[in-house]
């Protein structure tokens, strides 16, 4: 799995990665998807969120929760999360509370995740598998990051990128059965 972040303990985190680092078994997952805000200042929309430059960001422009859909054409494996947020550019804009839904839509979207971070410079990690070790990701239509609260009592936020990454498909052709995980994928062949 993906290096976490600094400090990870019972949905707080802290400090942040100033290198994206992810698995070869993962793969970016949200090229996929079409993705909307719930507001955002002229100039600091969804595009800027997927322009792979550290130094533009999705503003919000409005009343807390400020989310972030992402919706797909079919039901996807999502496993990992990705932000990157800097306190010390956006001090008061930079997110302190986030949950994380999922859902077929915006009807019965179901919180998974609920995440506190604590002043992050870099890239924050949060990782969508359950508390059951068999739980490795999760299969849905939809994403939803929803920005509860921020640090300072900021009203609006920054979020510079995020990632969003599920399982590479099976690397073994023609294999009947599709292994996620790379210890399977060992034993996947008798000699």
């Amino acid at each position: 799995m993906a290096e976490s972040s600094e400090g990870e303990e019972e949905g707080k985190l802290t400090g942040g990665n100033p290198q994206l680092v992810v698995d070869d078994d993962l793969r970016e997952m949200a090229k996929k998807a079409a993705w909307s805000v719930s507001s955002c200042k002229p100039g600091n929309g969804v595009t800027s969120l997927r322009d792979d430059n550290l130094d533009t960001y999705w503003q919000s422009d409005g009343a807390q929760p400020h989310l972030v859909n992402i919706q797909f054409q079919k039901k996807v494996k999502l496993q990992l999360v990705v932000l990157y947020v800097d306190f010390k550019l956006d001090e008061s804009y930079t997110p302190s509370k986030i949950s994380i839904r999922a859902g077929d839509g915006f009807h019965n979207l179901k919180e998974i995740k609920t995440v506190e971070l604590v002043k992050p410079t870099g890239w924050v990690y949060i990782s969508l598998s359950g508390t059951d070790p068999r739980e490795t990701f999760v299969n849905t239509f939809m994403l939803q990051i929803a920005v509860l609260s921020n640090h300072l009592n900021g009203r609006d936020t920054h979020l510079r990128q995020i990632k969003v990454y599920g399982p590479r498909p099976n690397p073994i052709p023609h294999q009947p059965f599709h292994f996620t995980s790379t210890e399977f994928i060992t034993y996947s062949i008798l000699r």
